[in-house]
């Protein structure tokens, strides 16, 4: 018996090794002819190994993925063409596209590309592996003050991108700030966000109710700017105070009251907390503190890292950096170096500037993109070739806002 025990767990053990012989397989061969799914998912090209669910939307489904040659994981978006037409979205559906494209900040999730086919929409974007905002502060019931002064810090940073780029967000909360591997906000969700205009006011109704500003909701015309604040106040307040029952309490209560703007503060915060909370959230849009005034507040400052303690740089100033070792790397990889620097200057997108940017959100962190290392300009340029003679290229100035190029 104790021979014919020990033969029955040699077999099974060989069963176990030829299953994961035959997995190892199977991925080797998605690797290299791209076999896919079926339905939407079999239009995505062999570039990506589609992984779990890890969301569902009203248009189709959320997937994380692996990039196949730099193995770096993204997170891929399907949007249903016909859903999305059915339910007259496709203006906020392309609107949101052509916005994403524009932003490069480490605190904004980053679109790398999107392939478009006859039914379906996919999004290609960072991968934010800690998940929402607002789980985590369930999770934590409430945050020390350093630790929602780092993330605040990095949602202002993020927000004042945005209106620098003149981009409103429109529906700032924490299940639109995601989380990447280290903790780090990454803002996302640019579905209500729209182009903001000088001498224009916006007039749409619109966000969650309890993020939303009282002009908002009121109906009223505003800028832009000072409604997206108006939720930083908010989501200060839940990072400061989240246990979920206080949150509730305190949502509920301030859409209630907000006409009047009264609130309550609670007591175990700082002098310095209360004071930012109290000076965001005022009623009166044209009272209510300022981005250039968030920076100079006193809780605001400290351990303020050294690249969110600069204004950021507008998308065409982004544009004309690129990073001499990231670029070096993708030539290497067979791809033609002037006709990369060009597509990188022109905010083309291809498959040698996904990797690109694959590569430089993965090297340094949260602010490689800002202080990364040797970078050379594109405009007028000799692009540095490896052996360090170097090519002249005829790249032209980046895209204005909204004149996103693709190939």
């Amino acid at each position: 018996m104790a021979v014919l025990h020990g033969i029955n767990c040699m077999v099974l053990s060989f069963s176990v090794m030829l299953l994961k012989f035959n997995d190892t397989l199977e991925l080797r061969k998605r690797k290299t002819d791209g076999s896919r799914g079926i339905g939407v998912e079999s239009a995505l090209p062999p570039n990506y190994i589609l992984g779990k669910t890890t969301g569902i939307g009203s248009f189709g489904k959320v997937k994380v993925a692996e990039h196949v040659l730099t193995g770096h994981k993204v997170a891929i978006k399907n949007l249903d063409l016909t859903k999305v037409k059915t339910k007259a979205m496709e203006e906020k559906v392309r609107r949101e596209i052509n916005i994403s494209r524009l932003f490069m900040h480490p605190h904004i999730i980053l679109l790398y590309e999107v392939i478009e086919t006859t039914a379906v929409i996919f999004m290609v974007t960072e991968y934010a592996e800690s998940g929402e905002l607002f789980d985590y502060i369930v999770l934590k019931r409430r945050l020390h003050e350093d630790e929602a002064r780092k993330l605040f810090q990095q949602i202002i940073s993020g927000v004042e991108y945005c209106h620098k780029n003149m981009v409103v967000h429109r529906d700032l909360k924490p299940e639109n700030l995601l989380l990447d591997s280290n903790y780090n906000v990454k803002i996302a969700d640019f579905g209500l966000s729209n182009v903001m205009q000088k001498g224009h006011l916006l007039k749409t109704c619109c966000g969650s109710p309890n993020y939303a500003a009282p002009e908002i909701l009121s109906g009223k015309p505003y800028t832009g700017p000072e409604v997206d604040l108006w939720s930083c106040g908010v989501i200060l307040y839940a990072l400061l105070c989240g246990n979920l029952s206080r949150m509730i309490t305190f949502l509920t209560y301030i859409r209630k009251s907000r006409q009047a703007g009264v609130y309550t503060i609670p007591s175990h915060l700082s002098s310095g907390a209360r004071d930012l909370i109290a000076r965001i959230l005022v009623v009166d849009p044209t009272k209510r503190v300022t981005i250039p005034e968030i920076r100079q507040h006193p809780w605001f400052q400290p351990y303020l890292p050294r690249y969110l303690a600069v204004s950021p740089p507008d998308t065409t100033q982004q544009a004309q950096k690129i990073d001499d070792d990231i670029f070096q790397h993708v030539v290497r990889m067979g791809f033609e170096r002037n006709h990369l620097v060009e597509s990188l200057c022109n905010r083309v997108q291809n498959e040698g500037t996904v990797i690109y940017h694959l590569l430089l959100d993965n090297r340094l962190g949260v602010s490689s993109d800002y202080l990364g290392g040797a970078e050379f300009p594109c405009r007028g340029h000799s692009t540095p070739n490896h052996d360090g003679s170097t090519s002249q290229s005829s790249a032209s100035s980046p895209c204005p806002l909204g004149e996103y190029k693709e190939l």
